[in-house]
């Protein structure tokens, strides 16, 4: 038989002797090993005495079934021919107990408290920061990440602005006097009254690239009677090295009647606790910033209009997004060959979803013919309504990227039409 054929060539035993006197059965549809024979068919085998086959030391066979021969004589029916099939183990308990292993070591690996241990990957663990130096600064690190950083592969310095307005917040918010505002306190909510930034000054050494992580520290100190002023040094945490420095003024606003407003004592009351009496961390830039008009500004940049997604929760667009619509207007010339260094920006009017926005830039006489030579480059800036209505002015310095760029640019391009 070809199935009996195929077990002896796995498991090769000796077969019994036939016996003589041994009488033939017909077995018509016995189940060999799951196989059912075909209809009508009959297989021929002789039933002999021979103690039944023992596999792994256990007998087997089909006790109590008898079959019938052609004479009618009942006699016990052989044991089932030894095949591949039906000598193998149980598969589907050997599967169960494979996989209850498997789920069982599945279960403790994902209790592990796994932590990379390369040192070029980055996870950010900081969460929103920790107050510092008896509770009068707060820290917190950022990761920079991939959509942070620009054409120079470096950080922008909108990424910078948003770190301070973070760090700002969560100083707040973790000093427990975030109320329902941008930065309000409880008093303030009650008098509906929020910050507004009147003057930031900001100095950049040097800009991060992608994976860097920077160190944001900040605090606030008072400004005047009715002022104060929040400072914050950004480091290199690996290094400590500080990458920038920012100083700023800020006073309250009425969120109704969007007018100027005293500090009234309680909330005095709230904030003096937390005020640290340092000195600013950028020295103050008393020089007078110039106005531009249509006549005195090297170019121009119309049809600026907030978009939704630029208001803060206070409905006024947020500071950060005038910087961004500044240099709007500043010639590509400059912005291909040089960086940013530093800025002093006086905040005079806010501004609301409905605006039309116009930017102007002039660059000073004496850096016009210096362009793409080792000298830097400064830039007188307003951002004003279409009515002429100032909103922000605004002085910026720039410094030659890179060595091997200087001497490439040429004459700023004309304006255009």
């Amino acid at each position: 038989m070809v199935a009996t054929a195929a077990a002896s060539s796995f498991f090769p035993v000796t077969s019994p002797s036939p016996d003589p006197g041994a009488k033939s059965t017909k077995l018509g549809s016995t189940n060999l090993g799951g196989t059912k024979s075909k209809s009508g068919s009959t297989l021929q085998v002789k039933a002999n005495a021979q103690a039944p086959p023992k596999i792994n030391g256990t007998s087997v066979g089909l006790a109590g079934h008898v079959e019938s021969t052609k004479n009618g004589d009942d006699v016990p029916s052989a044991a089932p021919a030894r095949t591949f099939i039906n000598q193998l183990p149980d598969w589907s308990m050997l599967l169960a107990a494979i996989t209850t292993i498997f789920l069982a070591a599945e279960k403790q690996w994902m209790m592990l408290d796994w932590k990379p241990k390369r040192n070029d990957v980055h996870v950010d663990p900081f969460g929103i920061g920790r107050i510092v130096q008896d509770g009068l600064v707060f820290r917190q690190n950022f990761p920079i990440r991939s959509y942070e950083i620009g054409a120079d592969r470096t950080a922008s310095i909108e990424t910078f602005m948003n770190h301070l307005q973070e760090t700002a917040l969560n100083h707040v918010k973790s000093a427990g006097l975030l109320g329902d505002g941008f930065g309000s306190t409880p008093e303030m909510t009650k008098r509906n009254l929020i910050w507004v930034v009147t003057k930031m000054q900001v100095v950049i050494d040097r800009y991060p690239t992608w994976g860097d992580v920077v160190q944001v520290d900040t605090w606030v100190s008072a400004s005047g009677k009715n002022g104060m002023r929040r400072d914050w040094i950004v480091r290199d945490s690996a290094t400590g090295e500080i990458l920038t420095r920012a100083s700023s003024v800020w006073v309250m606003m009425n969120k109704v009647t969007r007018r100027l407003s005293k500090i009234p004592e309680e909330v005095r009351g709230e904030i003096e606790p937390y005020f640290l009496s340092y000195d600013p961390v950028v020295e103050e830039d008393g020089r007078k910033l110039t106005k531009l008009d249509d006549k005195t500004a090297d170019f121009v940049r119309s049809g600026l209009t907030p978009r939704w997604s630029d208001l803060d929760i206070n409905q006024h667009v947020n500071n950060v997004k005038y910087l961004g619509w500044i240099l709007e207007s500043a010639p590509l010339s400059i912005l291909e060959s040089y960086e940013l260094a530093s800025m002093t920006l006086e905040y005079r009017r806010e501004c609301g979803k409905d605006s039309m926005l116009q930017s102007l830039t002039a660059v000073s006489a004496a850096d016009i013919g210096h362009l793409g030579r080792s000298g830097g480059v400064e830039c007188q800036h307003l951002l004003r309504l279409e009515n002429g209505a100032e909103i922000v002015r605004g002085r910026t310095e720039w410094r030659p990227k890179h060595a091997n760029n200087l001497g490439t640019m040429g004459e700023l391009p004309e304006e255009n039409a």
